[in-house]
Parts: C-alpha cells; structure tokens; sequence
C-alpha cells in the first residue's frame, strides 16, 4: 500500500504538531529520528540495488551509458524526502514513541 506523502514542503501549523506530545522540540526530535531511521533504509537499500554493477569494469564510456543504473538512480531521486515521510505519519498517529519520564531535577 502506498503512503499518500507530498513530495513538496508543506506549511503545518506548530500548534498542531506539538498537541500529542505537548511540546514542538519534543516533536521535533521523534520526527527526525524517524527520517534518520527512513534515510538509513533507504540507502540500504539503494546500495543493495546498487551492488549488481559493483563487481563490473566498466570503462568510463559504459559508465555514463548504463541505464539501468540512472534509472535506479532517479526513482530514487523521485521518493519523498524523509522528513516529510516521518512527518506524515507522525501526523497520522504512526508512529510509536515514549518520553522518558523526568527525575524532576533540573541542571
């Protein structure tokens, strides 16, 4: 099933991304560490897509004329970023997070 992300920026209102947890850092910080964790899949798996050519000499003519290789490339290139895919569905209620409790102190 595919995700109905945009592949642009999109103006959110803050108010909005900070009600489930009460506070915008707080927020900030689980949307980014969900586009880390999205951008480490991702390059995975285009190194994995990738690793097919690896053990090829090409000379440096074949190199730029390898289309699957560019069409890899592009599709790629095409996906949404990260970010917008973890704020999309931290939007959406998808992701599952935990706050860790304060000891009260403060430094």
């Amino acid at each position: 099933m595919e995700k109905k992300v945009p592949n642009n920026t999109v103006t959110r209102d803050i108010k909005d991304l900070a009600a489930p947890t009460g506070n915008i850092y707080e927020t900030t910080v689980i949307i980014a560490q969900r586009a880390n964790q999205i951008a480490l899949a991702e390059k995975k798996e285009l190194a994995k897509r990738l690793e097919e050519f690896k053990g090829e000499r090409d000379t440096m003519e074949e190199t730029f004329e390898n289309k699957e290789q560019i069409e890899i490339s592009k599709y790629f290139e095409r996906q949404p970023k990260p970010g917008l895919i973890a704020t999309t569905e931290f939007e959406n209620g998808e992701l599952d997070y935990r706050i860790a409790a304060s000891d009260g102190k403060s430094e």
